[in-house]
C-alpha cells in the first residue's frame, strides 16, 4: 500500500547502513592499550606513584618474569629513579646518565660527566633526573647542574650551583615548574646552610632561593636561640620534590639539623630541619611549613618526597614518610596533623645522645628513607616501605665544626640485625591495614596499580609484587642485587612492563650487594634465576702489596666506602680509618676486607675482585 512506501525505504536505508558498519564479534581483540610514560621521579608530580595500569594484576601476577636486564656498572651506589618518555628509560648513575630501550634493555646512549672538581665528592650518590621539553635535569657530585638533550645525550648547559668543599653536593632529582627547575643541596651531615633553588630552564640562570636554615631577619631565625650555630646548620634536601599546580605550591622535604648528634649546641626549634616546608613554585617565597620534630638529636630525617592527595570527604590531604618511623596525615586546608602512625620499632623518641651512649630505634638508618608513601586508589591506602633498624648514639665531646667533612657530632653503633616491612594505611585515618615483613629493609619505589597489586623490592635483591588487598607475595624475584632506587610501571606496544634498579653498595647495603642492573619483567618472561657472579680467577691467588694500586683504590673508595668511613676516612656511620695502617698491616687489612664483620657488606668475590680489594687496602692503609 502506498501511506507504507517511506517506511520501506527508511528500512532499506537502515539495512544499508547497518551493513556498512564493520563486523563486531564478541570474541574480537580489543584494542591494544595505549604507550605510557613515567614522566616525573614519583610518576605524578603530586607524589602519589599511582597507575591505571591493569594488564598485569592480582589473577596473572605469578606468571611475571624478566624480559631483559643490563648491567650498567662493576659496583657503586644506585638509588636513581626511572622515568619512561616515549620508548626510552632515563636513570643515573654517581656520575652518568644513560637512556635505554625500554623493551630490551639497550642502550641508546649514555653521558658521562668528569668532575670538574673531583676532591669535592661528599657522597658519590645520585637519583635521577628530571624530564621537560625534551631536556634532562641533573645535579653532579661536585656541585654542579646539568642540562642534557633527552634525545643525544649532548650537554647543554653545564653551571655550578654550590661550593663542594663546603660538603655540598646534589644528589636530588629536580623538579620542574613552569620552565624552572628547582634543586636543593645536599649535605646537611657536612654542616652545610641547607637552601633550595630554582633555574631557567633553558638558560640555566638562577631565578629564585630559599634557605631552609634561616638567619638575619629571615622568617624562623629566631627558632635557632644560639645564631651563630645556622652557619652550619645543616637542613639539606636528599630526594626530590612536590607540587602542586593548582595552587602553585612545591612541598620540600627538609633533612636534619647539624651537628647530628649534638642538640644542646643548636638550641631552639631549628627551623625548618625536620619538616615538610610549602613554598611558592614560581618566587620560592614560604607559605606554611610542618615541622615533624625540633630540635632533632638523632638525625632522623624527613628525606622523602610528601604525597599529596583527597580524602573521604574531599578534603586536601598531604602523606609524610619519616625516618622517625612514623607515617603522618597533614590537612592542607587546616594545616593540621590528622594522624601519625608508628610503623617501625619505636625506642626512646626525643631522648638526646650522652657520651656514655643511648639505644633507640628506629636508628638514622631507619624509618622512611629517600622513597616516601604512595597512594593505593583503589583500596584508598597509603602504602609505604621502611626500615627497621635500632642504634646506639654517642655523643662527643669538645666538637669542633670542620668545613667541609662529615659532622655528626658523635658515633652511631647499629644494633641486631635489619628488616624491613611494606605497610598499607588507611588515607583518612592512618590505621594500618597489613603489613608484610620483607627479607631485608625497603628502599625503594613503591608503585601501586589499578590491577590490584603493589610493586615494590627490598635489600635482600628481591623484586616483589604483593596483592595491594593484603599484602600477600603474587609474585619474588631475586634480582641479584639490593634495590634502591625506582621501581616503575609503562605500557608500550600493548604490553605492560615493570622496571626496577638493582645493585647497590652505600649506607644501606645489608648482604646482597650486587653490581648495578637495570632489570624489566612482564607477564611471559623467563623465571630463570639470574647467574651468580663469577669468582675472578685472581681470586683464587691473591696478590699482595707490591702489585697494588692505591690510586685505583681511591676511586673505589669513594665508591663503595666512603658513604660509611667518611670522604677522606674520617669516620661517619662507619669508624674512622684514619691511621689503620698503625693499627692494621696491609695483609690484615685485605683480610679485614675479603671477610667483613656482620656491620659491614660482603664485597668479595664480586663486586670486588682480589686486585681491587688489594688496592683499596693499599690506599687506606695511607690514610
Amino acid at each position: 500500500m502506498p501511506c507504507f512506501r517511506p517506511y520501506a525505504g527508511l528500512a532499506a536505508a537502515l539495512a544499508a547502513i547497518v551493513l556498512s558498519l564493520p563486523v563486531l564479534a564478541e570474541d574480537a581483540a580489543p584494542a591494544a592499550p595505549a604507550d605510557t610514560n613515567w614522566l616525573s621521579y614519583n610518576n605524578q608530580v603530586n607524589g602519589q606513584r599511582w597507575t591505571d595500569l591493569a594488564q598485569i594484576n592480582a589473577d596473572n601476577a605469578a606468571r611475571l618474569g624478566e624480559v631483559c636486564r643490563l648491567e650498567v656498572e662493576q659496583v657503586g651506589a644506585f638509588h636513581s629513579s626511572i622515568l619512561h618518555v616515549d620508548g626510552t628509560l632515563f636513570f643515573t648513575t654517581a656520575t652518568d646518565t644513560l637512556a635505554v630501550d625500554s623493551s630490551t634493555c639497550e642502550v641508546r646512549w649514555r653521558h658521562h660527566y668528569e668532575a670538574e672538581d673531583p676532591g669535592g665528592s661528599p657522597l658519590r650518590v645520585n637519583r635521577g633526573v628530571a624530564y621537560a621539553n625534551g631536556r634532562l635535569y641533573r645535579g653532579t657530585l661536585d656541585a654542579r647542574l646539568l642540562s642534557i638533550d633527552a634525545a643525544t645525550g649532548e650537554t647543554l648547559w653545564q653551571y655550578q650551583v654550590g661550593d663542594p668543599h663546603q660538603g655540598e653536593f646534589f644528589s636530588a632529582a629536580p623538579q620542574i615548574y613552569q620552565g624552572l627547575v628547582i634543586m636543593g643541596a645536599a649535605g646537611g651531615d657536612w654542616g652545610i646552610r641547607g637552601r633550595v633553588m630554582a633555574y631557567d630552564a633553558l638558560s640555566g640562570r638562577e631565578v629564585w632561593r630559599f634557605y631552609t636554615v634561616p638567619r638575619g631577619d629571615e622568617p624562623g631565625a629566631a627558632s635557632w636561640h644560639n645564631a651563630d650555630s645556622a652557619r652550619f646548620g645543616g637542613g639539606g634536601t636528599w630526594t626530590t620534590y612536590t607540587i602542586d599546580h593548582a595552587a602553585g605550591e612545591i612541598f620540600v622535604p627538609v633533612g636534619n639539623p647539624a651537628p647530628d648528634l649534638l642538640p644542646d649546641l643548636r638550641p631552639g626549634e631549628n627551623l625548618y630541619t625536620n619538616s615538610m616546608v610549602v613554598l611558592d613554585a614560581a618566587t620560592g617565597k614560604p607559605k606554611w611549613y610542618h615541622q615533624l620534630l625540633s630540635n632533632d638529636g638523632q638525625d632522623l630525617d624527613l628525606g622523602a618526597a610528601p604525597m599529596l592527595y583527597f580524602n573521604s570527604d574531599g578534603e586536601r590531604m598531604v602523606a609524610l614518610g619519616s625516618k622517625d618511623g612514623y607515617v603522618y596525615g597533614v590537612n592542607r586546608e587546616t594545616r593540621k596533623r590528622e594522624f601519625k602512625t608508628a610503623i617501625t620499632t619505636i625506642r626512646n623518641p626525643g631522648v638526646k645522645p650522652t657520651t656514655q651512649g643511648i639505644e633507640v630505634c628506629p636508628g638514622p638508618l631507619g624509618g622512611v628513607e629517600w622513597n616516601g608513601p604512595a597512594l593505593d586508589r583503589t583500596n584508598k591506602a597509603i602504602v609505604v616501605g621502611t626500615v627497621d633498624w635500632c642504634a646506639k648514639l654517642i655523643a662527643e665531646e669538645g666538637f669542633t665544626f670542620k668545613p667541609g667533612q662529615f659532622n655528626l657530632g658523635g658515633k652511631m653503633e647499629f644494633l641486631d640485625e635489619s628488616r624491613g616491612w611494606i605497610v598499607s594505611l588507611d588515607a583518612d585515618i592512618g590505621a594500618i591495614r597489613w603489613k608484610h615483613e620483607t627479607a631485608a629493609p625497603v628502599v625503594s619505589g613503591i608503585t601501586p596499580t589499578a590491577g590490584g597489586v603493589v610493586f615494590a623490592g627490598d635489600m635482600g635483591g628481591n623484586f616483589l609484587t604483593l596483592d595491594a588487598r593484603d599484602g600477600k607475595v603474587l609474585y619474588q624475584s631475586q634480582t641479584g642485587g639490593a634495590l634502591a632506587g625506582g621501581v616503575i610501571t609503562y605500557m608500550r606496544d600493548g604490553k605492560q612492563y615493570v622496571a626496577a634498579l638493582s645493585g647497590n653498595v652505600s649506607r644501606l647495603t645489608f648482604g646482597v650487594t650486587g653490581s648495578p642492573t637495570l632489570v624489566v619483567y612482564a607477564l611471559g618472561g623467563s623465571n630463570e634465576a639470574p647467574a651468580a657472579a663469577a669468582v675472578p680467577a685472581a681470586a683464587s691467588a691473591p696478590k699482595t702489596g707490591a702489585a697494588a694500586d692505591a690510586g685505583a683504590g681511591k676511586t673505589l673508595y669513594a665508591q663503595v666506602c666512603a658513604a660509611c668511613h667518611g670522604t677522606q676516612g674520617e669516620g661517619a656511620v662507619g669508624p674512622s680509618l684514619r691511621g689503620l695502617s698503625s693499627r692494621m698491616d696491609f695483609e690484615r687489612t685485605v683480610q679485614w676486607i675479603r671477610e667483613p664483620s656482620a656491620k659491614m657488606p660482603k664485597l668479595f668475590p664480586a663486586p670486588l675482585d682480589a686486585q681491587a680489594v688489594n688496592d683499596v687496602a693499599a690506599y687506606v692503609q695511607g690514610l
